[in-house]
């Protein structure tokens, strides 16, 4: 703080610069008592004027301040500097530093807390300063930030502090008077920065204040909230899923074979699958209700209802979910899929077979075919295809973006059915075929070897399929493996986490292979990568808490298959099979055409939900009874629907998680997305009708 001297006293100063000092240190101590005890009886309150001036928690200024407040000093003493050339005076007669030597030494080290004084750096402001007598100085430099002005049309406030009192503040001072002129004797404390001259650069006006002052908010408008998202479920799809159920219920004969509890449990399940087709709710959510209504109206006791929670294919599922959040986590599989291009990616059809090999490299240890979507495959889809040019929503999209979505999307059904651990689905259906009564030895390693000719041809066949009848424009990708290699670079060598995820996948692989032969279960296995994972570091248990879609898939798969098991257990299931075979034989079908029409109808009805497990939990229980009664080898026909559950997920933009997360990218068209989704359908079902036919001959599974 200082009072500006009278230019009688100008003159004594420039020509006894050490008496001046004195005097001015006499003035400046004289006015720190007054103001001391004017502030005494005023409470802390410290208003964000400025954007340098924050607090953090009430612990103190942050260090951002007094950086603001070294640039502020320096401009003062431009601006005396600037004056000392029409004045003559040497000593800087602007301000003066307030605070003893140790609390400005410790602002200075940002360890000074509100309330104990100090504002200014000693080595910015010296009391001794003195600025040369000759020559002009540069123009000054603009302060950081200026203030911003009052509510009221008052000029701003700033925040000042003095030794041994609470904050306070007052109004800033007018602009002074022309330089030529002597300046007015200030009748209060001057802030911690100058205001600016009319003649000197100046930065532009601050961001809004962080915190609003006293005055301020009894004028400023109160920030409007955003409007909440309407709650509730959607009238129609409810009334139409109810009615489902109800119609069921009340108004169609009771079969004399099938018992009241049977039917009133068949009706609920029928509301059920219509709710997850419609979605009045989430999917979650309706699942639910309708798990409340069975106990609700007694049809099954609570401990029946909840039964299929501690289900451990279930928790495999859940765990699956964990295991890709490390892949994507770590950086493991973009790594993977790196490699792939710079090995394969010189042209646009040996970039798109690269990308399919490397999903299908990485599905065994990567359970879910949405998050190798997301969290690998389209990030490097889209980086390859923005530095060629190709932009989303835009005509160049055909140039590369376009047919390498396609391509990773279709692709991604062979993908997920060669491998049993590959998609969560695979897990669901084997669990779901052993209610049935179909018992599946060995599981990792039978589900291998059906599936990998048919799904090695569909992986051979489709890029090359795309690429003929919706070519990209690029032919060529010559920069690929360069742009792959730097990306590789970028990454470094691998890191700790990654040998750690890769040799706990390896570890995990090789129990699911293997584990029924030393009495470990899949479930057990992985309940062992997962802690490893959790005991290195690799995930932490909020990772496991943010995977929102684990916990959903845990709350809906159970209630699920629940149901779907007690309609099983309870004969609704045996019932409805031989009325379809009943059907069957009315038209004289042999097991074969019955295989191949209860298959294409499996498939197709797809186009009703938007999810691959919920088509699974809704409808695999009931299509696999069919195939038992039509005659259908068992194993046979508990697989080829397995199978059929991964390639129908390419279908439509809602058909799978993966299908939204590519479609989301805006670089196809929805017709396109149709077309190409049925005619890939369809030569896939060819691949695996005619490939799978002659390879399962010689298996022996029929």
């Amino acid at each position: 703080m200082l009072q500006r001297t009278t230019p009688s006293r100008l003159g004594a100063l420039s020509s006894k610069s050490n008496k001046s000092t004195e005097i001015a240190s006499s003035v400046t101590k004289d006015h720190k008592v007054k103001e001391r005890r004017e502030d005494e009886s005023q409470s802390l309150q410290i208003l964000s004027r400025f954007h340098p001036l924050t607090l953090t928690n009430n612990e103190g200024f942050e260090l951002k301040r007094v950086e603001s407040e070294r640039e502020e000093c320096k401009h003062k003493k431009a601006l005396s500097q600037a004056k000392t050339v029409q004045t003559g005076s040497t000593s800087p007669d602007w301000f003066q530093p307030v605070g003893t030597i140790p609390e400005r030494e410790r602002y200075r080290k940002g360890t000074l807390v509100e309330g104990t004084g100090g504002s200014i750096d000693p080595k910015c402001c010296s009391p001794t300063a003195t600025t040369a007598a000759t020559g002009h100085s540069p123009p000054p430099p603009a302060p950081p930030l200026a203030a911003a002005a009052a509510p009221n049309g008052e000029p701003p406030a700033r925040c000042l502090s003095s030794p041994g009192s609470p904050a306070s503040y007052s109004p800033q001072p007018p602009p002074p008077p022309p330089l030529s002129s002597p300046p007015a004797l200030p009748q209060f404390p001057l802030p911690l920065a100058p205001p600016l001259s009319p003649s000197l650069p100046h930065s532009s006006p601050p961001p809004p204040p962080l915190l609003a002052s006293a005055s301020a908010s009894q004028v400023a408008s109160p920030i409007p909230k955003p409007a909440e998202a309407a709650g509730g479920a959607k009238p129609v799809p409810l009334l139409i899923s109810l009615a489902a159920g109800l119609v069921v219920r009340f108004l169609v004969p009771r079969p004399a074979e099938v018992t009241p509890q049977a039917w009133q449990l068949l009706s609920i399940f029928l509301s059920t699958i219509a709710g997850l087709v419609l979605g009045p709710l989430p999917v979650g959510a309706w699942a639910f209700l309708g798990l409340t209504a069975t106990v609700a109206t007694r049809t099954l006791p609570f401990t029946a209802a909840f039964g299929a929670f501690t289900n451990e294919v279930i928790w495999l599922i859940v765990i699956s979910f964990f295991f890709a959040r490390g892949f994507v986590k770590t950086g493991l599989g973009d790594r993977v899929a790196t490699y792939f291009v710079k090995w394969l990616g010189r042209s646009t059809l040996g970039l798109s077979y690269g990308l399919a090999i490397s999903e299908a490299f990485i599905s065994p240890a990567m359970p879910s075919t949405t998050a190798r979507a997301g969290g690998v495959f389209l990030p490097i889809i889209k980086s390859l295809s923005l530095s060629s040019g190709s932009k989303p929503n835009d005509p160049s999209k055909k140039k590369l973006g376009s047919y390498l979505v396609q391509s990773q999307l279709q692709s991604s059904g062979n993908s997920s059915a060669l491998f049993l651990t590959a998609a969560a689905q695979n897990l669901l259906c084997l669990k779901l075929a052993e209610e049935i009564g179909v018992k599946i030895g060995n599981p990792w390693i039978t589900w291998f070897k059906v599936a990998c000719l048919p799904a090695a041809v569909g992986l051979l066949v489709t890029p090359y399929l795309l690429y003929k009848i919706f070519p990209p424009e690029i032919k060529d990708t010559p920069d690929a493996p360069a742009l792959a290699a730097e990306k590789l670079k970028n990454m470094g060598p691998v890191t700790r986490k990654e040998w750690v995820m890769i040799g706990t996948m390896l570890l995990a692989v090789s129990l699911w292979i293997f584990g029924e032969t030393i009495g470990v279960s899949s479930v057990v296995a992985a309940m062992i990568g997962l802690s490893i994972l959790l005991l290195l570091g690799v995930l932490n248990w909020e990772d496991c808490l943010n995977e929102k879609s684990a916990w959903d898939t845990l709350a809906w798969f159970a209630i699920l298959v629940g149901l779907a098991g007690q309609l099983t257990s309870l004969g609704i299931v045996s019932w409805m099979s031989n009325c379809v075979a009943k059907v069957l034989q009315s038209f004289s079908l042999s097991w074969p055409a019955a295989f191949g029409v209860l298959q294409a109808s499996y498939f197709f009805i797809h186009y009703l939900f938007a999810s691959q497990t919920a088509h699974v939990g809704a409808l695999y229980s009931a299509f696999l009874a069919m195939h038992l009664a039509a005659g259908v080898p068992a194993l046979l026909s508990a697989l080829a629907l397995t199978y059929n559950s991964n390639l129908f997920g390419s279908l439509t933009h809602y058909s799978s998680g993966q299908s939204a997360v590519y479609y989301g990218a805006s670089y196809v068209e929805l017709p396109d997305v149709f077309k190409l989704g049925f005619t890939t359908a369809a030569v896939n079902a060819i691949i695996w009708g005619v490939v799978g036919a002659v390879w399962w001959k010689f298996l022996g599974l029929y």
